[in-house]
């Protein structure tokens, strides 16, 4: 099973670095406030953060009560920036793929990730993997590119643009042909799985989750009258998708 490591490319970790430490950006101005707004109470809980990255997330997570937070990623370059920019006595970093998280021992309270699952090859192995990981009465909470998104090959541009360099509309393609797309962002070769909505909902029943929230990335107008070259295409599509989810039975 493929286990993408895009992060430790320097050229890609040196631009994402650089987007993340930046005031706006997609993650901080449009992501994280939904995914937080979607999160339990983490006040004495076992947190299990997937995809950890930066470890952002992670010590705030401590932040906001947890007793303690795991955080997993495969890139060694993003843990060693999370240990020395966002440790905290209740954190734990530890290098792992996702893929591999059966070999974990603990179980969890809450199990978060942001935007860490468009890298799965196996979606549907990764969620009963999951699953397997929860305690009585646990959460998960995760993000993930929109499918429309990810209906894009890299063959045309993501949006047609007026003469006045206005966002009329956004080009999909190839919407109900699932897998791998290769394409050319910062780096060529640039790899995620897409997937059809129906596919993602299939998915998570079948591994037994409920379903709680869903909720779909929205920018306001006024962010995007400010700032147009960055959130002028949140007028036509959604660029990220949100579960919170229980565990049947």
């Amino acid at each position: 099973m493929a286990r993408q490591n895009i992060y430790d490319n320097e050229a890609f970790f040196e631009d994402f670095r650089e987007k993340r430490t930046s005031e706006i950006n997609f993650n901080d101005c449009i992501e994280t406030p939904i995914l937080f707004s979607m999160l339990p109470d983490l006040r004495g809980k076992d947190v299990l953060d997937i995809g950890c990255g930066m470890g952002q997330h992670t010590r705030k997570f401590a932040e906001m009560g947890a007793a303690s937070v795991l955080g997993i990623d495969i890139s060694e370059k993003m843990l060693a920036w999370a240990v020395e920019h966002n440790s905290a006595e209740a954190v734990t970093y530890r290098r792992m793929a996702m893929e591999d998280m059966d070999a974990l021992e603990e179980r969890f309270d809450v199990i978060i990730s942001s935007l860490a699952f468009d890298y799965a090859e196996d979606f549907e192995g990764l969620l009963r993997s999951i699953h397997r990981l929860g305690r009585e009465k646990a959460a998960l909470v995760f993000s993930m590119s929109h499918p429309l998104a990810t209906a894009w090959t890299g063959q045309y541009t993501r949006y047609t643009w007026s003469d006045a360099r206005e966002r009329l509309y956004a080009n999909l393609s190839h919407y109900t042909v699932e897998g791998l797309r290769k394409v050319s962002w910062v780096v060529d070769g640039y790899e995620c799985y897409h997937r059809m909505f129906s596919s993602l909902i299939n998915a998570l029943v079948q591994a037994g989750f409920v379903i709680e929230e869903c909720r779909e990335s929205t920018m306001s107008d006024e962010m995007r009258a400010k700032y147009p070259e960055t959130f002028g295409g949140t007028l036509h599509r959604p660029d990220f998708i949100f579960f919170r989810c229980g565990w049947a039975g």
